[in-house]
């Protein structure tokens, strides 16, 4: 009796235990649930009576088989849940690229400089030539200039606005025949525009590649590609076209707009050999420039015009034109300076548009009878400067 009861609580147990593992994968199987009502209604006790059921195998049924050989299915969709008690900050894994930041805001900086620099230099020729016609002093009008572009950076160092440069007397001593030949070709420039026409001087200095590389050939020894020689042949020859079509033609005028070419390429030649390895650059570097500038230009332009003759031409030119002369001195003056913050490449397309945007500008404003030959000329020179600038900048 206790063998009996023994193996009926053995039954009882395993059977339970089978149930409950056939009613977990009801959900799985729709045809297994059928026979389970049948097996519910079977005697328990005759079914102990009868041989031991053996089940090999319920791998195909589900995830019966928890043996270390079986391997579990995997779930199709796995999901996880989130606790708050262990929460953590989202990290976003995005990369700025730091180059391409730096570089556009660098674009950015060029343009503004450029539009700003163009800007100033249209301004600057057109006022000049204004303030030339009603006051014929060139020499006071360069000096100006250069006056009101250094108090303009003295004032900014002052006030911290721009950060003073640290030179020295070498730097200076260095400086020196840089700032002599930017005397001589701002002063040439400035007497050819007073009297000849804006558009005819900046097509003269449109020609100021050709000395560049005339200068640097027979006086420095320096070789060139031959695309370089062959792109002064349209700067020469449209030079000399506009020249001889000039209706307006001044000798004095050409003459020092000649000059001036070759003192800005002397300027250009010292900067780079005496200049060196300095430290000061950029816009610090064209205000020291200025600055020592005014200091050589001072004495000359008083031995040459005078305090009187100042007198009396300010007098007739703001009897003439009035309150609005003040004005163009300071825009000129103040235009001046301009901004020399841009890389060689853009500065010498740039300097080929400004060049066409002034004889442009000036040609409509100061109404310049152009011939069209001479306009051909003009043109011609313009499209040689800028086919340099592509050749030498290579």
């Amino acid at each position: 009796m206790a063998c009996f009861a023994k193996q009926y609580y053995a039954g009882e147990a395993h059977y339970n235990h089978l149930q409950h593992q056939i009613l977990a994968s009801k959900s799985q199987f729709s045809s297994f649930p059928s026979n389970l009502t049948s097996l519910k209604n079977t005697n328990k006790r005759s079914l102990l009576l009868q041989k031991p059921l053996y089940i090999s195998s319920l791998g195909g049924l589900g995830r019966f088989d928890e043996s270390k050989s079986s391997k579990p299915r995997e779930p199709l969709i796995g999901c996880s849940a989130y606790e708050a008690h262990r929460s953590q900050p989202i990290s976003v894994n995005i990369e700025f690229d730091e180059q391409a930041k730096a570089a556009a805001a660098q674009k950015l900086k060029i343009g503004v400089y450029f539009a700003t620099w163009w800007a100033l230099n249209v301004i600057f020729n057109i006022y000049n030539k204004k303030v030339l016609n009603a006051f014929p002093f060139p020499w006071l009008t360069s000096t100006l200039s250069l006056a009101a572009g250094s108090l303009m950076m003295l004032i900014s160092w002052a006030s911290r606005i721009a950060e003073a440069p640290k030179t020295d007397l070498e730097f200076w001593k260095a400086l020196f025949p840089v700032a002599l030949a930017h005397t001589i070709g701002h002063v040439a420039a400035t007497v050819s525009m007073s009297k000849v026409a804006v558009s005819f001087t900046h097509i003269i200095k449109s020609g100021e590649p050709a000395f560049s590389v005339l200068v640097s050939r027979f006086l420095l020894g320096e070789m060139f590609p031959a695309p370089v020689y062959l792109s002064l042949v349209p700067i020469i020859g449209g030079c000399a076209l506009a020249a001889v079509t000039e209706l307006n033609f001044n000798m004095t005028g050409f003459v020092g707009a000649m000059i001036s070419n070759l003192a800005f390429v002397f300027r250009n030649i010292f900067s780079k050999r005496g200049m060196k390895g300095k430290s000061v650059g950029g816009m610090n570097y064209y205000a020291c420039l200025s600055m020592l500038s005014l200091l050589i230009l001072t004495p000359f332009a008083i031995a040459v015009e005078g305090p009187q003759m100042w007198a009396i031409g300010w007098q007739n030119a703001v009897s003439q034109i009035g309150p609005n002369f003040v004005w163009w001195v300071v825009a000129q003056s103040v235009s001046y300076m301009s901004l020399n913050e841009i890389s060689p490449l853009t500065f010498s397309i740039g300097n080929t548009m400004k060049r066409i945007s002034v004889i442009v500008s000036s040609i409509i404003i100061f109404q310049t009878p152009v011939q069209p030959v001479n306009a051909l000329g003009a043109a011609i020179a313009v499209l040689g400067t800028f086919l340099y600038s592509q050749v030498s900048s290579q």
